[in-house]
């Protein structure tokens, strides 16, 4: 059962950011009105993803919507990636990270496997651009990676102060 009184967006350094998230097993109206909240909260923050893990809880389950509609947003619970093509470099923020932008190097393309919130297994590819880049940073989520684990040395020097704010702030 997810208490939905303590979801909330977290911010880095959240160490609920730092786990690998559990699977789903109850596909319920619980898991429906989670997941509700999770897209008003990506849209009021103006993302276009977000993982179970940025709402405050540890579930495999994450949400990609480019435009931020409701009915252009697809949730993926359980998933499962399957890599290829080349690595590219481009850059990413992240609603855990705000105000921080840095490059990443991701695979160009990528086949999801998952659950709908009815439990419903669906496949689907994300070929180059955007949305696989957004698949595999929300995926990066679940599995308790987050932008900071993907910078390089000359990033991190470059964001320092901003890991430092975030980290006095956030720090409970």
């Amino acid at each position: 059962m997810i208490d939905l009184e303590t979801v909330r967006l977290t911010y880095y350094p959240a160490k609920i950011l730092t786990l690998k998230a559990q699977e789903v097993e109850v596909f319920d109206d619980n898991l429906r009105e989670f997941v509700d909240r999770m897209f008003d909260m990506m849209v009021e923050h103006n993302g276009i993803g977000l993982a179970a893990p940025q709402a405050n809880v540890s579930l495999r389950l994450f949400m990609v919507s480019l435009d931020g509609t409701r009915e252009n947003t697809t949730v993926f619970i359980n998933p499962k990636l399957d890599l290829s093509g080349p690595m590219e470099c481009n850059e990413e923020g992240c609603l855990s990270f705000p105000s921080m932008y840095t490059k990443v190097r991701r695979y160009r393309d990528c086949i999801v496997t998952a659950q709908d919130v009815h439990g419903k297994t669906f496949s689907g590819k994300a070929e180059a651009g955007l949305y696989s880049r957004c698949v595999q940073h929300e995926y990066d989520h679940i599995e308790g990676i987050t932008l900071a684990n993907r910078m390089g040395q000359a990033a991190r020097i470059m964001n320092r102060r901003l890991l430092k704010k975030l980290e006095e702030q956030h720090t409970l």
